[in-house]
C-alpha cells in the first residue's frame, strides 16, 4: 500500500502548502514533514481498509487502491474556499475527493464506485480523515516535524468542540456530578477517550502486558494504581502501553492518553479533558490539573490516564491524580521510579525477534532472521525499522543481513518504521543532547562503554587511575578514574534514560545499537582513540600471571572487551590466551592466538619480536588442543628465526627450545625429546639460573622424556628432588608444582610402585580440584591417573567406574576427539574387560 500513501500524502502536501498559503497555518513544509506526512497517509490508509473491510484480503487492497486513484493528482483549491479552519479544509477536501466514488456515471457499469466497494463514500471520507486526524496529532504529539501541524489540528478541534457542542457539555457536567449521589451509572453522550490505533505490529508481549495487568490489579483501594513502563528509546514502551489500554478500554469511563515530553503540551492536554469531564462552571481555567483531579476523584467508574514518554517522575509529579478508583500507566526512559512502581520493557529475545522478521517481511530464512534478530539486538524498532527497509526495496533478510554487517550506520539511518515516529539513528538523540548539556562526564562513560562488548562490562574494574591515556582524552576520563563518586553519577545519569542496565557486581550491560550509534556518530579519528583508550583501561587491568587460577574470574570479566576494543598488532591479547590455555580451554586459546598472528605479520612483520612470540604461543596451544606433531613443526620452523633475529641464548629463544623438546616427545620421540633437553638445561642453568622457574620446568620436562624412553626409576629420582625445589620457588600449590608431583605419581607407578602411586594421586586430587577446578585438564589427567593405579594394585571394579565417570566430563571439556578423550576410552574398555566382562570391552573397543 506504499503507492497508495504516496498518493494520499502527495495530495495532502499539496493542500498543506496551499493553507500555509492562505495563512491558515505556519506549518513550513520540508522534506520532513513530507515524510512524516506520507508515514502518517501509509497507516490511515491501512487502518480504513482494515476497519472498513474486516474480511481483509482482496477486498482490503481494492479498496486501498481505490483511495490511490482518487487521490492522484493535486489538491483543488476549491477545497479550501469558504473553509475557517486547517481541520474542516482537510476534512473537506478528503470528503470532497472521494464524493466522486457516488457517482454511477464514473464506472461504466451502472453502479458507483462506492456501491461496487460495498460501501458510502461519505462513510469511507468519514473514517479515512478520523484515521488520518488521529495519527497527525498522535505523531505530532510527540514532537518532530508533525508537531505544528497536529498543534494547529489540536487548536482547531478545541474551538469547534467550544462552538458546537458547548451545551452538551454542561449538561454532561450535570451528569457527571449527580452520578456520586445517585449512585447510579446513567449513559452519558460519549466517554472520554483519547488513545491513539492499536499497534499494527505487536509481538511477543503476552507475558509483559501479563504482568502490567497484575500490577494494576494490586490497588489496595487507598488510590489510583501507577505502573511506569520504562526501558531504552525504542523498545516499544508506548506500543505496550496503548495494547494495554485497548484491551481494557470497556472497564473504564475515561481513558485518555497525554504527551508527557513537554509540560506545556502536557497541561494543554489536562485542558482537553478538563473540558470532557465538566462544564464552564466546573472548570477552572486556571488550573484544569485540579479540576481534571477532583472530577475523578469522585468518578463512579474506573478510569485510566496514559502519561506517555515523561523525562522522569519529577516532571509529571504534579500531574498525577492523587485519588480516585484509577490506573495510572507512564512510559519513560528513566529507570529510577518509586520502588514497585517500574517495570522494564524488554527488548526481544532472539526467538520472538526472528519470529517478527519472519512474518514481517513473508520471508521464511530462519536462520537469516535469528542473526539479524542477534545483530538488532532484539530492539523492536530496529526490527520494525529493517522490516520497513525491506519491503520498500525488495531486500531478504539474508541481503539486508550482509549489507547491515558491513555498513550498520548506513542502514541505522534508513527504513520507515511503522508505528514510530523516529528511526533508530534518531531515537536516541534526544538523550544524547541532553546529556552533553547536563552531564558530560556520562557522555565519556557512555563512549568508553560503547567500545566493549555489550554485556556485563566491569566497569569499576577499568575506571581506576592510569596515565597512559590519550592526552585529548584524559580531561574527559580523568574525573571518572579518579574519583568514585563520580563515576557513581555518570552510572546514574545513563540510567536515566535506561542507555545502561542496572549495574550488578560492579557491571552494566548496553545494547549494542547503542553502542553503534554512540561510536557511529563520532569522527573517524575520535573514534579510534576511544577504542584505544578502552583498550589501555582494560590492558591496564589485567592481572600479571594468567598461570595464578585466583586471576582467572578477571580475566574472564574482561576477555569479551579485550577482543572488542583490541586493535591489531597490539599484543594485549597474547594474555588474554594465555589465561584461556592455563585454565585447559586450549582451543579457544589456539584460535585467539591464530587470529593474533595472521594481524601481527600484516602490521608489525613476520620477524618482529612480538610476531614471533605469538608463534611460539600458537604451537604451545596447537599441541595442548591435541596435535603435538603439528606444534612440533611450527617450532622446528621457529628455533633458527629466534637464534637469527634474538640470538641463540636469548631466554626466549632457550623456551621454544625447550617446547620444541616437548612437542617431540608427545608426537611419538621420547629418545629425541631427552637428548634435546639434555643439551638445554646446562644452557638453562648457565644464563637464567638453576632455580629459575623455566630452568626448572626443563628439568622436570627432561624427568619426563628419561621415563618415556625406558628409564622410569632415573625419572622417578630426578622429579623427587625438583619437588622441594619447586615448593620453594613456585609454592607448595602453584600449577607448576602440583604437574611436578603428578609427574612424580606416575613415575613412582612407572617404577613398580602402583600402591605408592595410587595413594600420591589420592592425596593430590582434591588439591588439584580445589586449586585448579575439578574440569581443568590437569586435573582430568590426574583423576585418569588416579583410576589406573588402582586398577594396576588390584581393583579394576573400580578403576572401570571412575572412568566410566570421567570419559563424559573429557568429552565436554576437551571433545569427544581429543587423543586425551581417546585413551581414556580405551583404558575404560580395558578396565571393563579385567573387571569380567570381555563382551563389553570388546564392544567399547570396536
Amino acid at each position: 500500500m506504499v503507492f497508495v500513501a504516496d498518493d494520499l500524502g502527495a495530495w495532502l502536501v499539496g493542500l498543506l502548502a496551499d493553507a500555509g498559503r492562505r495563512k491558515l497555518t505556519t506549518l513550513v513544509l520540508g522534506s520532513d514533514q513530507e515524510r512524516a506526512l506520507r508515514q502518517a497517509a501509509e497507516i490511515a490508509v491501512g487502518l480504513t481498509a482494515a476497519k472498513l473491510t474486516p474480511a481483509g484480503g482482496e477486498q482490503a487492497g481494492q479498496l486501498a487502491m481505490v483511495v490511490g486513484e482518487v487521490f492522484r493528482g493535486p489538491a483543488p483549491e476549491v477545497t479550501l474556499a469558504g473553509q475557517a479552519t486547517l481541520l474542516e479544509a482537510l476534512q473537506a477536501g478528503i470528503a470532497d475527493k472521494l464524493a466522486v466514488l457516488d457517482d454511477p456515471e464514473i464506472t461504466g457499469t451502472g453502479q458507483s464506485s462506492a456501491e461496487l466497494l460495498g460501501m458510502p463514500g461519505r462513510v469511507l471520507a468519514e473514517t479515512l480523515a478520523d484515521h488520518l486526524l488521529r495519527e497527525i496529532t498522535v505523531r505530532g504529539s510527540r514532537g518532530g516535524p508533525l508537531a505544528p501541524l497536529a498543534n494547529q489540528l489540536n487548536h482547531d478541534a478545541t474551538h469547534l468542540k467550544g462552538q458546537r457542542l458547548e451545551g452538551m457539555l454542561a449538561q454532561l457536567a450535570d451528569q457527571v456530578m449527580a452520578l456520586p449521589r445517585a449512585g447510579g451509572s446513567p449513559g452519558a453522550p460519549k466517554k472520554p477517550v483519547r488513545l491513539p490505533p492499536r499497534p499494527v505490529f505487536l509481538a511477543g508481549r503476552e507475558e509483559l502486558l501479563g504482568e502490567l495487568n497484575a500490577c494494576m490489579k494490586g490497588c489496595d483501594g487507598s488510590g489510583p494504581q501507577t505502573v511506569a513502563l520504562c526501558g531504552l528509546g525504542g523498545a516499544g514502551k508506548t506500543s505496550v502501553a496503548v495494547e494495554y489500554a485497548h484491551r481494557h478500554l470497556a472497564e473504564v469511563g475515561v481513558a485518555w492518553q497525554f504527551a508527557a515530553g513537554d509540560p506545556a503540551v502536557l497541561a494543554a492536554g489536562f485542558s482537553e479533558l478538563a473540558a470532557q469531564l465538566g462544564s464552564r462552571d466546573l472548570l477552572d481555567p486556571q488550573d484544569p490539573v485540579a479540576s481534571v483531579h477532583g472530577v475523578l476523584a469522585a468518578f463512579p467508574a474506573g478510569w485510566l490516564l496514559v502519561f506517555d514518554n515523561a523525562p522522569d517522575r519529577a516532571s509529571v509529579e504534579a500531574f498525577l491524580p492523587p485519588a480516585g478508583p484509577g490506573r495510572v500507566l507512564i512510559t519513560s526512559r528513566s529507570s529510577l521510579w518509586p520502588r514497585g512502581q517500574a517495570l522494564e520493557v524488554p527488548v526481544f529475545g532472539t526467538g520472538v525477534a526472528a519470529d517478527f522478521l519472519v512474518n514481517r517481511t513473508d520471508d521464511a530464512d530462519r536462520q537469516a532472521a535469528r542473526e539479524l534478530a542477534v545483530e538488532l539486538g532484539g530492539l523492536p524498532l530496529a526490527l520494525e525499522q529493517a522490516a520497513a527497509y525491506m519491503q520498500a526495496t525488495g531486500l531478504s533478510i539474508a541481503e539486508y543481513l550482509t549489507i547491515f554487517r558491513q555498513r550498520p550506520a548506513d542502514l541505522i539511518a534508513r527504513g520507515e518504521p511503522i508505528g514510530y515516529d523516529k528511526q533508530v539513528a534518531t531515537t536516541w538523540a534526544l538523550a544524547f543532547d541532553k546529556l552533553r548539556q547536563d552531564a558530560p562526564r556520562a557522555i565519556a562513560l557512555l563512549r568508553l562503554l560503547g567500545c566493549c562488548a555489550p554485556e556485563q562490562i566491569p566497569f569499576r574494574v577499568l575506571l581506576r587511575p592510569h596515565p597512559g591515556l590519550p592526552r585529548s582524552l584524559a580531561a574527559e576520563l580523568g574525573p571518572l578514574l579518579d574519583d568514585p563518586l563520580a563515576a557513581n553519577d555518570a552510572v546514574a545519569a545513563l540510567r536515566r534514560f535506561s542507555l545502561v542496565s542496572p549495574p550488578q557486581d560492579d557491571s552494566v550491560s548496553m545494547h549494542r545499537l547503542v553502542q553503534a550509534v554512540t561510536i557511529g556518530q563520532l569522527p573517524a579519528d575520535q573514534a579510534e582513540e576511544w577504542r584505544q583508550a578502552a583498550w589501555s583501561l582494560i590492558e591496564a587491568a589485567l592481572p600479571s600471571d594468567a598461570g595464578q587460577p585466583e586471576t582467572w574470574p578477571v580475566y574472564a570479566a574482561l576477555l569479551p572487551h579485550a577482543q572488542a576494543a583490541h586493535t591489531a598488532g597490539n599484543n594485549g591479547l597474547a594474555q588474554i590466551a594465555a589465561y584461556l590455555g592455563y585454565s585447559g580451554n586450549y582451543v579457544a586459546a589456539r584460535e585467539l592466538s591464530r587470529g593474533m598472528l595472521d594481524e601481527h605479520v600484516k602490521v608489525l612483520g613476520p620477524e618482529n619480536p612480538d610476531t614471533l612470540a605469538i608463534r611460539f604461543q600458537l604451537a604451545a596451544w596447537t599441541a595442548n588442543a591435541g596435535d603435538p606433531a603439528a606444534a612440533r613443526d611450527q617450532l622446528a620452523e621457529l628455533v633458527p628465526v629466534m637464534e637469527r633475529v634474538l640470538g641463540p641464548e636469548n631466554p626466549d629463544t632457550l623456551g621454544v627450545r625447550d617446547n620444541l623438546a616437548a612437542w617431540t616427545g608427545s608426537a611419538g620421540d621420547p629418545a629425541a625429546a631427552r637428548d634435546q633437553v639434555a643439551k638445554l638445561v646446562p644452557v638453562m642453568e648457565r644464563v637464567l639460573g638453576p632455580e629459575h622457574p623455566d630452568t626448572l620446568v626443563a628439568r622436570d620436562q627432561l624427568a619426563t622424556w628419561i621415563g618415556a624412553a625406558g628409564d622410569p626409576a632415573a625419572a622417578r629420582d630426578q622429579v623427587a628432588g625438583l619437588v622441594p625445589v619447586m615448593e620453594r620457588v613456585f609454592g607448595p600449590e602453584y600449577p607448576n608444582t602440583l604437574k611436578v608431583h603428578d609427574n612424580l605419581a606416575r613415575w613412582t607407578g612407572e617404577a613398580g610402585d602402583a600402591t605408592g602411586a595410587r595413594d600420591l594421586l589420592a592425596g593430590l586430587l582434591p588439591v588439584m580440584e580445589r586449586v585448579l577446578g575439578p574440569e581443568h585438564p590437569s586435573t582430568l589427567a590426574a583423576r585418569r591417573g588416579l583410576a589406573r593405579w588402582t586398577g594396576e594394585v588390584g581393583d579394576p571394579a573400580a578403576a572401570r567406574d571412575q572412568l566410566a565417570e570421567l570419559v563424559p566430563v573429557m568429552e565436554r571439556v576437551l571433545g569427544p576427539e581429543h587423543p586425551d578423550t581417546l585413551g581414556v576410552r580405551d583404558n575404560l574398555a580395558a578396565w571393563t574387560g579385567s573387571a569380567g566382562d570381555p563382551a563389553a570391552a570388546r564392544d567399547q573397543v570396536a
